[in-house]
């Protein structure tokens, strides 16, 4: 063996350090098994050592350094900041990112920051149940137990966020919907670690459950699984013979908080509800009610089982679109898969046929078949290009065939024409507000309102909306034109022009006192105005053909608008009128309310017997939120009511 002075040339120094490889070598294989275990040992225990100072003392600033760097990377991915009132359903972001308008966290460092994730686009919101005799909300125990709770936030990637006391649960992605139907998650039952102080009910809403029960109890001892209760004659009358009453029911007792009724409710849908029946339904109805109030309850409880009717009649409601013009026919046989329009015309109402977009579009979303969007969306693309429309305000009918608008000349918001201006602005906030054409329809024709429709009655000059046929105004105003001090609020809420909102203040006083100036304290179904002061007269006309009162819901709808946005205590006030006024002339002992005849004869209001499914699916609904100081039940930035009181979600912003 060559020492290193030994070895020569230029590689001089390279081979010393090697003949010093070699004799270390020699050494090391003639210790014992266990001296070199010792060694090995020993030097790991000392490079790990190592490693640790250099860390925690060596260089302290780069995890600071590294932790700004990503906060920098965070902040300009919460999306909708430069929004007024920002879309509730986020795009996917990854773990840890900024919470953004969920609840705030302490600014002081958490023990163990949650995993919270922003999105992805279908939040599952699921409060737990309240018990309404204790007179509090969310006072029952958690859905699951806490062990089982974090076992589960240990086990799955799911984000979880709290929701006053609720579950918010992310489901389905943002992306466009798809040809392929894609099968949606399961939501979990995890809680999220955030919590809200429970806000109590009051004696107010009280009243509204007890209302409900009541209601509820008429229907269930004499119309159980039929569509309407005939609470006079203890019996039930049919339209579609699909439960109407009751699947309009099953979100407002989720929201109310009545487990027991629900709970028996979703075993009729599971076990009874079909729709392979050989029955011609209407479009607009069956989707308002059935298909919103599937959604709707699917999206509170998270239960996959009303998704999943939702997609079947969603599917058998399809033919009513298999028209020369792709505007839809307004039956449909959901048993035989045809279609028709009614016997006596080839005309549909133009309410109903663009009054059904916000549902069938949260179809596609929920399902990732695109053809249910598809179809309503190219209803909604070829009213906006239609002629017939004066400054944005449309006519009543419209032609299956031809597609183009009938009995031109004649414009109102009241019945057969309603819901399309609703509908513009709702879809146009269910969008993320990125669909400018729905927009710019709706401004127009609320400036077509103003233009040709409002006038003022005297002697109080009670700001209403009347009609126009062939250019002769007439003072007459449905009942069912009060939703738009609604949806003007809701529409200046959403960053929309202030007038609005100043418009909608002078109209919900109009509709209430629709309600204050008549014997009963009911409104009529039709109104007239006057607009000429007459000595003992009245702002408001009502004729013996029109003053019947369905238990309609749009006053209350309105009234429910006005005070989540405004905090005015006199909007409540108003409601409480109404609902006692319900109470006094409408409840039947044995159980239900009834529709009346006669709202100017207190002594005899003439019952009609019969309780319309939208007393309990929208009337009593918006009672109830109406009462309550809790914006976060059903948040008006996270929700959107279709025209049947069904709450969907707002999509997220692009």
């Amino acid at each position: 063996t060559l020492s290193p002075e030994e070895v020569g040339g230029a590689g001089g120094y390279n081979n010393s350090k090697a003949w010093r490889r070699r004799s270390c070598w020699r050494k090391w294989k003639q210790l014992s098994r266990l001296q070199r275990s010792v060694i090995l040992f020993l030097f790991a225990f000392l490079a790990v050592c190592g490693v640790i100072s250099y860390t925690s003392v060596g260089e302290p600033w780069k995890s600071l350094t590294n932790k700004s760097m990503d906060d920098q990377r965070t902040d300009p991915e919460i999306p909708g900041l430069k929004l007024a009132n920002p879309a509730v359903l986020p795009a996917p972001q990854k773990a840890d990112a900024n919470l953004g308008d969920y609840p705030e966290l302490p600014p002081q460092k958490l023990p163990k920051p949650p995993h919270v994730r922003r999105g992805p686009s279908n939040l599952q919101i699921k409060p737990p149940w309240r018990d309404v005799r204790l007179k509090t909300r969310h006072d029952t125990s958690r859905i699951v137990e806490e062990p089982v709770q974090a076992d589960k936030e240990e086990k799955t990637e799911k984000s979880v966020i709290s929701w006053r006391g609720a579950v918010i649960e992310p489901d389905q992605s943002t992306e466009p919907p798809s040809s392929k139907i894609k099968e949606p998650e399961k939501p979990s039952s995890v809680e999220g670690e955030d919590q809200k102080e429970p806000v109590p009910i009051n004696e107010r809403q009280v009243a509204v459950i007890e209302a409900f029960r009541h209601a509820w109890k008429g229907y269930k001892d004499f119309a159980w699984g039929h569509d309407e209760l005939k609470p006079l004659s203890k019996s039930y009358s049919e339209w579609f013979g699909l439960g109407l009453t009751l699947i309009d029911a099953l979100d407002t007792m989720w929201i109310l908080g009545l487990k027991e009724e629900f709970e028996e409710a979703r075993k009729w849908v599971a076990n009874n509800l079909v729709f392979d029946k050989n029955v011609d339904v209407n479009l607009f109805e069956s989707t308002i009610r059935i298909l919103g109030g599937l959604l709707s309850t699917y999206h509170l409880s998270g239960d996959s089982l009303f998704l999943e009717k939702a997609k079947d009649i969603g599917n058998r409601l399809m033919p009513a679109f298999k028209t020369p013009s792709k505007v839809p026919y307004s039956d449909v046989n959901i048993g035989r898969g045809t279609a028709h329009p009614p016997r006596w015309t080839s005309d549909s109402t133009v309410a109903e046929v663009t009054s059904i977009q916000l549902e069938f579009r949260e179809l596609s979303r929920l399902t990732g078949d695109e053809k249910f969007q598809k179809a309503v969306d190219e209803v909604m693309k070829h009213v906006h290009t239609l002629s017939g429309k004066n400054d944005g305000l449309v006519p009543m009918f419209i032609n299956t065939n031809s597609g183009q608008f009938t009995h031109l000349g004649v414009y109102t918001l009241g019945a057969r024409a309603d819901s399309y201006y609703e509908y513009l602005l709702k879809q146009w906030i269910q969008g993320g507000k990125k669909e400018n054409e729905l927009l710019e329809d709706y401004m127009r024709a609320i400036e077509g309102v103003k233009k040709h429709l409002l006038q003022r009655s005297q002697p109080k000059k009670l700001t209403f909306v009347g009609e126009l046929a062939h250019g002769h105004f007439s003072a007459k105003m449905d009942h069912l034109v009060c939703f738009l001090p609604g949806t003007l609020a809701l529409g200046a809420h959403n960053g929309l022009t202030a007038d609005h909102m100043a418009l909608a203040e002078a109209l919900i006083e109009t509709c209430y006192q629709m309600y204050a100036q008549v014997e009963t304290g009911l409104s009529p179904e039709i109104v007239h105005f006057n607009l000429h002061a007459q000595k003992g007269h009245k702002d408001v006309e009502v004729k013996p053909a029109d003053r019947h009162n369905l238990l309609r819901p749009e006053t209350v709808e309105s009234l429910f608008y006005m005070y989540r946005f405004t905090g005015d205590k006199k909007y409540q006030d108003w409601g409480w009128e109404i609902l006692q006024s319900f109470n006094k002339y409408t409840r039947v002992p044995t159980g239900g309310y009834t529709s009346i005849n006669n709202v100017q004869n207190p002594s005899n209001p003439e019952p009609r017997d019969k309780m319309e499914s939208f007393f309990l699916g929208e009337t009593l609904k918006y009672m109830f939120l109406l009462f309550s100081d809790d914006v976060d039940l059903i948040n008006l930035d996270k929700y959107v009511f279709n025209t049947e009181a069904h709450p969907l979600p707002i999509w997220a912003p692009a």
